[in-house]
């Protein structure tokens, strides 16, 4: 493996209408590590995302994701460096004609896991986030914080090496976003790498992880702190 999850050196991207998001973005995150993404809404945090999980394209600058440059490599391949990343939407994109179980278990469907194992692992993880009596639900009967747990639990069921959370406790109360903060510790101590993107400030002072902010462009790494 290489020795970082990802690189980013000098990168920018523009959109087509001419707003400008980062100058010049330079980090790393390495194997295993856990940071919160902040900044003023606007600054990018979701477009700096995207870049993660290859659903956006720098206008300059350079990336690799896990040892690769995506934008070199053969479109064929691409799918195998998307499956080591997980990611949590705001817009939770759950398929609404599926219940809540099988919604959990594509991910390990789609890779040829037999149904009893995939659904094995689904029911524990929704168990987890406080959603075991909602297994033969469907998306549309759910609350928006119900909704957004079960697209916790469908990021974390392959394990990625890397998962991405776009705000994901913001339908959820302070007492169930500490328990999903719990749930991606847990994934981070097997030893997934984790980028969460948050504006909850509890969430934030509680908690001793180093930061990327986005601040006027660039990207500045404030570092891990001891627990309050």
């Amino acid at each position: 493996m290489s020795d970082f999850i990802a690189q980013f050196v000098g990168v920018g991207h523009q959109y087509k209408k001419g707003a400008e998001i980062f100058k010049g973005a330079t980090f790393n995150i390495e194997p295993g590590s856990f940071h919160f993404l902040t900044g003023p809404s606007g600054s990018g945090k979701s477009s700096l995302l995207k870049m993660l999980y290859l659903g956006l394209k720098p206008t300059w600058g350079s990336i690799r994701l896990f040892g690769e440059d995506p934008l070199t490599m053969k479109p064929s391949l691409l799918p195998l460096l998307r499956q080591q990343v997980g990611v949590v939407f705001q817009e939770f994109k759950l398929l609404d004609h599926l219940k809540v179980i099988d919604n959990v278990s594509l991910p390990l469907r789609v890779r040829g896991i037999e149904a009893k194992r995939s659904y094995r692992d689904a029911r524990e993880l929704l168990n987890w986030v406080g959603l075991g009596d909602s297994l033969q639900a469907y998306p549309a009967t759910l609350s928006g914080g119900q909704q957004q747990r079960v697209a916790i639990a469908r990021a974390v069921i392959t394990r990625p090496q890397l998962l991405l959370a776009d705000e994901p406790t913001g339908n959820v109360d302070d007492d169930m976003a500490i328990k999903l903060l719990h749930l991606f510790e847990e994934l981070n101590k097997m030893g997934t790498a984790i980028v969460i993107a948050t504006h909850n400030q509890r969430l934030l002072e509680r908690s001793p992880y180093p930061h990327l902010t986005i601040r006027r462009g660039t990207i500045i790494r404030t570092p891990k702190r001891s627990k309050p």
